[in-house]
């Protein structure tokens, strides 16, 4: 069987710095604690499961790629050599 694909526009961001960015979507079916994605919905403020799936998802991977990078440089990098903006 085929698997579907759909464009969809996700927004990510806070208050004014929100964007919007297309991309594609593959179905996926999977068992949750109803729990969790209520606990889920609430923090992340969004309406849908999926829409709490998604934005979840991207987060883990956005703090796995953090985590990542500050091992590699642990003791590598100069006070203020980052910029915090």
């Amino acid at each position: 069987m085929p698997e579907t694909v759909l464009s969809y526009a996700c927004y990510y961001g806070e208050g004014e710095d929100k964007v919007a960015r297309e991309t594609t979507l593959t179905r996926k079916s999977f068992y949750i604690d109803p729990v969790t994605l209520r606990r889920a919905k609430r923090v992340l403020r969004v309406r849908t499961d999926a829409e709490a799936i998604r934005l979840s998802l991207e987060r883990v991977a956005e703090m796995e790629k953090f985590w990542q990078f500050m091992t590699k440089s642990r003791g590598v990098l100069k006070r203020g050599s980052l910029d915090a903006s």
